[in-house]
């Protein structure tokens, strides 16, 4: 029986070698890994070094480098990728969080973030979000939060916008690589860095320490080096915001009937749903480092061995006082001084508005939510090189990598604003809304807030590789390998709280008694007020800063008390039902799991000629998905979950499919100078978890045996294509200087299972009756129109341009524009797309002195959906600088700003329909950085 062996055995095999390979060869130092030596000494250098990869790689690659621990061409590795032709920053994952002062999430051609796959060191890194609505919501998916990746770590970061048949799969629109420093690759045996400094935060007004430490060991001979990293970063947040959450509402003759009757001109006109001035403020702590040993006993042998952890402790407190302009609640005042904006397409939405009551009214809420978060990532990792002879190396990887995104409480409140009168106008997408209350009470409305959210994210991998060099005219090299891995993503079991009675008796028992509006009892059964929290709520004893909102517009609410933090925590502590059984609501809290195992196999060759080369290849990839979530138990089910909530018995389904890759690539010496490159691949990228194994809710209003009426519902869409594209790549470069080039290339990418927001049709068990009611029901499989996530076609096709050079001996200027359309086949812009990105750059270095300048402009980008409205960023320029002081090779000092133009993030749903503005400030970091 011959034995075949899989990744993972043939990786484990090579990394058991070293001793066989130790009695056979003598030490030596060398690193047939790595694609070129990084040793630079400034800005100029860095650039230079930066051109020097980007003209040698065979692909179309681009790239940023470090010159010392957290130095990057601007402060945040996320803001340095923004200045790459072609690379789009995102302030926030996906519809509904909102934009904060740290820009994200990074998708490459104008694409959503998903659709780009990061990677550190050449592997996967598993995910965490520290933002609730990121962590079981929609459109997350398969990106990478950059909030956990410190630029302490870098040494080289990699875009790759081409495919090869030797690259892991799952980027269609192609790769970030975050190349970390490995031990032997220091010059001196000993070395010893850190950077101690700041961050001033002028929102807030808050300054916080900023730490990290590099320390690493070679030996002499170069045979063997540990390197440990630490790094400890705070920062304070403030974002001050007016939001407009969502136009969900139709007036109608049934939802507003009275209003309807006096102004029948308004029927079918959309309403705002929510109004607010949202006041959010947070502290970050992120703390963590990396660990690498790497032993070289001989020159063909190479051993890495990398242990990192990132954790960030994200705990904020959101208030939200919102004018609640619904058609349930202003069905019964009566309006004037009203507007109706008509967009282009010809949807009417009310755009201002003054209500009257007769008497006092609901009119809004005033929401306070205090949350403990957390996201943290990290992994193990052991890689090595072995040259088995001149003609082939081979290289393995086992790994394992684990993400955590929590929300283990949301302390909350929600009040009732009562009044007489009120009024709002929506004011355009370039300014806040105003809105105002007249005499305006509260009173406690509900509590809610879903506890103990926390999403496990998994992955482990072996990976083995060879290259076998050959003398066969053109073809210079064969690559081939396999990989293995094994995705998880799933949750725990969440609790949905609500009010409670202080003395542990269920809230609300027996039948609603409006003459005992506490809805608690004591040990007697008999009504206990002080036991409620209706009547038991703390002050609002705090306050909204007061320059809250300032620049953001005028005419909304700003003299805002709330509670403190602390206090609300022990309110929610006494007056909530957290029963983690009784209160589970596994589709309000969006439970879910997705495991994925996938088997990759490649064959590459890498041609080369008199002034070319190239390569051509093919990678095979198997999948093999499990997803599952829950829905409501069937009538004399046993029910996987019961509580208040209901009956639920867990979803699975399975699938497998196999994508066959094929990649070709070219470069062409067209003179000394320039460059010219060529690029055709197949890509894919898996479904987003969540819109594998969303919450099953199937409608069977109108089904029975006796019909074939099809229902409705929403659902995960398990049986969702993978992004599968077919993309062109072309580009030329010309190096006309030293530290110089201009570039222009094209792309086009086709996909034929892009995956949008849609309906699909799916089969699903329901239990009918007869259209005549009789005693028995029968479980049948029947037709759905889902509504939900399903694929389409779609393109993305785009210009890239770029442009660097220096300017008498120490200036030097950058720029670079991408312009990039993508449209799904009903002609909807496809989620994530920026049209038109423009960078431009600017530095000044002496032997002593440096200072660097850039600007980005981001044009429109369709973030995607919140609140059943399109949710849109509007284009907005963000201006960042750098000053640095070298006072020797040993001591500096730098101060780094970004959002100097204090930019204005602003949200839209349409013309008509503002969604959000936001301020966060300006941040300042001043960092003293030794070296020995």
């Amino acid at each position: 029986m011959k034995f075949r062996p899989t990744p993972i055995q043939a990786a484990a095999v090579l990394l058991t070698l070293p001793a066989a390979v130790l009695a056979q060869t003598s030490p030596q130092a060398t690193n047939p890994q790595q694609l070129e030596t990084v040793v630079v000494t400034g800005i100029r250098a860095s650039l230079q070094q930066a051109i020097n990869v980007k003209r040698k790689a065979e692909a179309h690659v681009d790239v940023i480098t470090a010159e010392d621990i957290g130095k990057m061409p601007d402060k945040n590795v996320a803001d340095s990728l923004a200045r790459v032709p072609g690379v789009s920053v995102l302030n926030s994952p996906a519809g509904g969080s909102g934009g904060f002062d740290e820009r994200d999430r990074v998708g490459l051609r104008g694409t959503n973030p998903s659709l780009t796959q990061t990677l550190l060191d050449g592997h996967g890194i598993a995910n965490g979000d520290w933002f609730v609505l990121d962590q079981t919501g929609a459109g997350v998916g398969r990106s990478v939060s950059y909030a956990l990746l410190p630029s302490e770590l870098v040494a080289r970061v990699e875009v790759r916008k081409s495919s090869e048949a030797s690259l892991v799969e799952g980027g269609t629109a192609g790769s970030v690589n975050i190349i970390t420093r490995r031990p032997l690759d220091f010059s001196k045996p000993l070395t010893f860095e850190a950077g101690i400094g700041a961050v001033y935060a002028d929102l807030p007004k808050k300054t916080d320490p900023q730490i990290s430490a590099l320390l690493n060991y070679r030996s002499e001979d170069k045979t063997f080096g540990l390197l440990v990293q630490a790094f400890s970063e705070k920062r304070s947040l403030r974002r001050d915001g007016v939001e407009t959450l969502g136009f969900i509402n139709q007036l109608t003759k049934d939802n507003a009937p009275q209003l309807i009757a006096a102004r029948p001109d308004l029927e079918g006109v959309y309403v705002p749903d929510l109004i607010g001035s949202a006041y959010f403020t947070q502290e970050r702590e992120r703390k963590g480092g990396l660990v690498r040993a790497q032993f070289r006993p001989t020159k063909d042998l190479d051993l890495l061995l990398t242990g990192f952890s990132s954790k960030m402790d994200a705990d904020n407190y959101n208030r939200n006082y919102l004018i609640a302009p619904r058609p349930g609640l202003v069905n019964g005042a009566t309006i004037s001084n009203y507007q109706v904006a008509t967009d282009k397409n010809g949807v009417k939405t009310l755009a201002k508005a003054t209500f009257d009551w007769a008497s006092a009214s609901t009119a809004g809420y005033y929401d306070m939510i205090s949350r403990k978060a957390s996201a943290e990532s990290g992994f193990v990792s052991l890689d090595g090189t072995l040259k088995v002879s001149d003609a082939l190396v081979l290289n393995a990887s086992v790994g394992n990598s684990k993400g955590k995104g929590k929300t283990v409480s949301q302390d909350v409140v929600e009040l009732a604003i009562r009044t007489t009168k009120a009024n709002f106008a929506l004011n355009g997408n370039d300014a806040a809304p105003s809105f105002g209350f007249t005499n305006p009470s509260m009173g406690l409305d509900w509590i809610f807030g879903t506890q103990n959210v926390q999403v496990h994210d998994q992955e482990s991998w072996a990976q083995l590789d060879a290259e076998y060099t050959l003398d066969s005219g053109v073809l210079r090299s064969l690559k081939f390998g396999a990989r293995q891995a094994e995705h998880k993503r799933y949750t725990d079991a969440t609790v949905n709280q609500g009010p409670g009675c202080a003395s542990g008796t269920p809230y609300r028992v027996g039948p609603w008694d409006w003459s005992k509006p506490s809805a608690c009892a004591d040990a007697n059964g008999n009504d206990a007020p002080a036991l409620s929290p209706f009547s038991s709520l703390p002050a609002l004893t705090n306050n909204y800063p007061g320059n809250f909102g300032s620049g953001l517009g005028t005419g909304f609410p700003t003299n805002i008390g709330y509670i403190p933090a602390d206090v609300l925590a022990a309110y929610n502590a006494k007056f909530t039902n957290r029963d983690p059984v009784a209160r589970r609501s596994p589709g309000d809290g969006g439970e879910y799991n997705v495991k994925e195992t996938s088997t990759a196999a490649y064959i590459q060759g890498n041609l080369e000629g008199e002034g070319w080369s190239g390569n051509v290849g093919l990678r095979v990839v198997r999948t093999e998905q499990t997803s599952g979530s829950f829905r409501a138990s069937f009538p004399n089910e046993t029910p996987d979950v019961s509580s208040l909530f209901g009956n639920f018995n867990a979803t699975s389904s399975n699938r497998t499919y196999t994508d066959f890759l094929p990649s070709a690539s070219l470069r062409v010496d067209v003179s000394k100078d320039v460059v010219g490159r060529l690029a055709l691949s197949r890509t894919i990228t898996r479904a987003d978890y969540t819109a594998l194994s969303a919450f099953t809710s199937l409608n069977t209003t109108g089904m029975f045996l006796d019909n074939t009426t099809v229902g409705g519902g929403t659902a995960g869409n398990a049986d969702l294509k993978p992004i599968r594209s077919t993309n062109f790549d072309a580009n030329l470069e010309w190096y006309f200087a030293p530290r110089s080039f201009v570039s222009v290339g094209a792309f086009h990418m086709e996909m034929s299972s892009y995956i949008t927001n849609g309906t699909f049709t799916g089969t699903y068990p329901v239990l009918l009756g007869n259209t005549v009611p009789g005693p028995v029901q029968q479980l049948v499989n029947r037709q759905f129109v889902i509504t939900g996530l399903a694929n389409k076609k779609a393109s993305v096709t785009g210009l890239e341009f770029a442009f660097e050079m220096p300017v008498a001996a120490n200036f030097g200027v950058n720029a670079n524009y991408t312009l990039s359309n993508g449209h799904d086949e009903d002609g909807k812009v496809l989620r994530g797309n920026v049209k038109n990105t423009l960078n431009l750059g600017g530095y000044f270095e002496n032997d002593s002195l440096s200072l660097r300048v850039n600007y980005s402009l981001t044009d429109d980008i369709f973030i995607g959906s919140d609140r059943a409205t399109d949710y849109y960023q509007k284009a907005n320029g963000v201006l960042s600088a750098s000053l640095g002081y070298k006072f020797s090779q040993q001591f500096a000092i730098s101060l780094d700003a970004q959002n100097l133009n204090n930019p204005k993030l602003k949200y839209y749903a349409s013309e008509v329909q503002p969604r959000a503005i936001y301020q966060n400030g300006r941040q300042f970091y001043l960092t003293a950085r030794v070296k020995y």
